[in-house]
């Protein structure tokens, strides 16, 4: 008997026409805007009548829920990529920079992830899963450098992605904001080495 597996290759067409679909969603929103998704037109970008969609996704936030986990997929995949320099300070300058370089490559995405532009979407628990273990890492990388309160993960990510959002708002393509990236995280770290007042 051979050890070769035996492939499932109804499996690896469906999946790849699951891929195909996703890459023609992610062409049309980057087009059109992420809530101008329209089944029809998606439907005729890969030669298929928009019901037929429904065979391989429940419905058209099925959809943007599978462009939600694999988008949150790749940000993790660059968060663990091993590129984090080993001191935990300068690792928080590397997140901060890895995160406004994917959220400024691609606006879309970044809406999706990060922002609320679809009436009535809300992430499956696996999608979010996928969400939250990002956060976790950065949590982590908070941890690392001695910041382990919710408050400092909650002004870290209000950072980031203000700056984030100033950019694309502002200066769309350009670098206006997001090139006080560094200066942003040595403003946050200096002031929690600060004694805080009470009120």
């Amino acid at each position: 008997m051979s050890g070769t597996p035996v492939r499932d290759r109804q499996a690896e067409r469906r999946q790849a026409t699951i891929d195909e679909i996703l890459a023609a969603a992610w062409g049309l929103v980057r087009e059109q805007g992420v809530a101008a998704l329209s089944v029809r037109e998606l439907g005729a970008r890969v030669g298929m009548r928009a019901q037929s969609l429904y065979v391989y996704f429940a419905s058209k936030h099925a959809i943007y829920d599978a462009m939600f986990a694999q988008a949150n997929a790749e940000f993790l995949s660059r968060l663990q990529d091993g590129s984090a320099p080993a001191d935990p300070v300068q690792a928080l300058h590397w997140r901060a920079r890895v995160y406004v370089e994917f959220c400024l490559e691609d606006p879309a995405r970044y809406q999706l992830l990060f922002q609320r532009p679809i009436p009535g979407f809300e992430p499956s628990e696996e999608s979010f899963a996928i969400a939250r273990q990002a956060l976790d890492n950065s949590r982590a990388a908070l941890g690392r450098a001695g910041l382990t309160d919710d408050a400092h993960l909650e002004v870290w990510t209000s950072l980031t992605g203000g700056l984030v959002s100033q950019q694309l708002a502002n200066d769309p393509g350009g670098t206006r904001f997001v090139r006080h990236v560094d200066e942003l995280i040595d403003m946050y770290l200096n002031h929690l080495k600060q004694p805080r007042s009470s009120k």
